[in-house]
């Protein structure tokens, strides 16, 4: 049996997630969808970043640019903890500052130098019909955030 973390005495989890699938479905169309991503993400996303960095000194801004249609914010891990939960923790909380009704995370590790790593985190945020007075639109987001110590627990 493979285990799913420390402990894990089962295997197998107690169900499916088929519930979120509409949900998930309706932000995924909106993705594929042409125009969906609005333009000037320094303008309608960077002054709550700016705003939650200054609040919350865990992570400062040392980049800040557009690939394409993705705003890609490049930031330092600041946190008197440097472990992955942590900073994932910090992130999320910074997504929330510009979050809209839809939001999909996704984090990936990317191996850095020595005991630190590169954490990347791919954000789909927007609105959806029929949730919003306005016509629906999104932002793609790249966070990629340095200065985090690998963890040796596969939870983090």
């Amino acid at each position: 049996m493979a285990a799913r973390w420390d402990g894990d005495d089962r295997g197998d989890g107690i169900g499916d997630a088929g519930q979120l699938v509409p949900g998930a479905g309706e932000l995924l169309a909106a993705f594929g969808a042409p125009s969906w991503v609005a333009e000037q993400p320094e303008v309608h996303l960077l002054p709550h970043v700016t705003g939650w960095l200054q609040r919350d000194r865990r992570l400062t801004l040392s980049g800040a640019s557009t690939d394409g249609a993705a705003y890609v914010l490049d930031l330092e891990w600041r946190g008197t903890t440097g472990g992955v939960g942590a900073a994932r923790a910090a992130v999320y909380a910074l997504i929330g500052s510009f979050a809209e009704a839809a939001t999909y995370i996704r984090q990936r590790r990317i191996a850095g130098d020595g005991s630190t790593m590169r954490l990347q985190f791919e954000v789909g945020t927007g609105e959806l019909a029929p949730d919003t007075g306005f016509k629906p639109h999104g932002h793609v987001v790249l966070i990629n955030l340095t200065g985090v110590f690998s963890d040796t627990d596969p939870r983090q």
